[in-house]
């Protein structure tokens, strides 16, 4: 079954960029355009040209005084003191030259997607690799991300469409900003499964954290133990994804697909294959066409090997969108022929990744039991509902 998607896309989207030396480098959605181009996976048809989210659309997740010391801050006229307070200018989110527009022009490729999928129903899905700084506030940048626009995007969607929204995070790291932007709107169920946070950014995102008032059983977390391979990641996911999806009934889905975790990406500690990055856009793909009429919004996010993993990775969400099926065999070999001139690591050859890319772990029957436990517990609310319901809750 081939579905009618579209590719939001702009060489701008490199102009987001913190210093040489800094590991977020949106390098990596240019790379995996160009492999999609050079599969013959991309048309130049599908491709969408991104606009800018204007003052007003960001203003629908951040503070205005926020919003104005971004702009204050890329012309060098914000007190250190005020960067500070805003989480700017710190290691992780240096103050750039023209960081405003880059950040709104990435919200707005978000949007952007929404209205492809929404507006005239011109396609069932968009993806937008650009997108899925998670970790922005209402009134801070935090974790490399400016402006969030995957919380930007479901408020845009719940305002002008009023869709109820399931978003699912697959970021290595928690996915703080969104949950906390809609943690007491039972309009939206944010679904985060990450590494635990007791050794990773941002620290946050325990099975504990459920909602709170009309929003209390809409926020779910699943925090994965260091270490976790493939066989667990996706018992996990592929539970969580189908229990929550039946349970909540949303009107459209949308994903934050970060590709970091995979064993050889530099800032975690989880140790996943290529076969998750086909697994997560499949089971998201299948679903969305089951409860939502086919309506999903892809995200991009994290991922910080850019060269050997974020994107085979996010190429498959782009074949699972368009085709139904992920890339198989070997890389297309002007691509591998191009970009090999300029990593500075031996590219994989082929779409999925060899046996033996990482050690054997010894833990590895513990982590996964302990990481099905963590599921039993984060599900928990919803097997109460279901035995209220059939009277079977003392």
């Amino acid at each position: 079954m081939k579905c009618s998607a579209a590719f939001i896309y702009s060489d701008e989207y490199t102009q987001y960029h913190f210093h040489t030396h800094h590991p977020f480098n949106q390098k990596r959605v240019q790379l995996t355009f160009d492999l999609l181009k050079e599969a013959n996976a991309l048309t130049d048809e599908q491709i969408i040209q991104p606009r800018l989210a204007t003052d007003e659309e960001l203003a629908m997740i951040h503070d205005e005084a926020y919003i104005k010391a971004v702009k204050a801050a890329e012309k060098g006229e914000l007190s250190e003191e005020k960067a500070v307070e805003f989480g700017l200018g710190t290691e992780d989110t240096p103050i750039f030259k023209g960081m405003h527009r880059a950040a709104a022009l990435m919200a707005g490729g978000s949007l952007s997607a929404v209205d492809a999928v929404l507006e005239g129903r011109q396609s069932k899905h968009a993806l937008n690799l650009g997108g899925g700084l998670h970790h922005g506030f209402q009134r801070k940048a935090s974790g490399f991300c400016i402006y969030n626009d995957a919380a930007i995007t479901i408020q845009y969607i719940r305002k002008h469409y009023n869709l109820k929204v399931l978003y699912v995070d697959t970021d290595a790291h928690h996915g703080d900003g969104v949950q906390w932007a809609f943690y007491d709107d039972p309009n939206v169920c944010t679904l985060s499964i990450h590494e635990t946070g007791r050794y990773l950014f941002p620290g946050t995102g325990n099975v504990n954290e459920r909602g709170l008032r009309e929003g209390y059983g809409y926020s779910y977390n699943i925090p994965l133990d260091a270490f976790t391979e493939d066989e667990s990641f996706l018992e996990i996911y592929e539970t969580a994804m189908k229990e929550i999806t039946e349970h909540f009934r949303p009107d459209i889905i949308v994903t934050q697909n970060g590709a970091d975790a995979h064993a050889f990406d530099p800032l975690t500690h989880l140790c996943g294959t290529m076969h998750i990055y086909e697994s997560i856009p499949a089971l998201a793909h299948e679903l969305a066409h089951e409860y939502c009429n086919g309506k999903w919004i892809a995200l991009g996010g994290g991922g910080y090997d850019i060269w050997r993993v974020v994107p085979r990775a996010w190429a498959q969400i782009w074949n699972v969108m368009s085709f139904n099926q992920t890339g198989q065999g070997p890389l297309p070999e002007k691509w591998l022929e191009k970009v090999q001139q300029e990593a500075p690591v031996t590219l994989p050859q082929k779409w999925q990744d060899d046996n033996d890319i990482y050690q054997p772990i010894p833990r590895k029957n513990d982590i996964s039991e302990k990481n099905h436990q963590t599921l039993k517990k984060a599900l928990q609310f919803i097997e109460n509902q279901k035995q209220f319901k059939n009277g079977l809750f003392q």
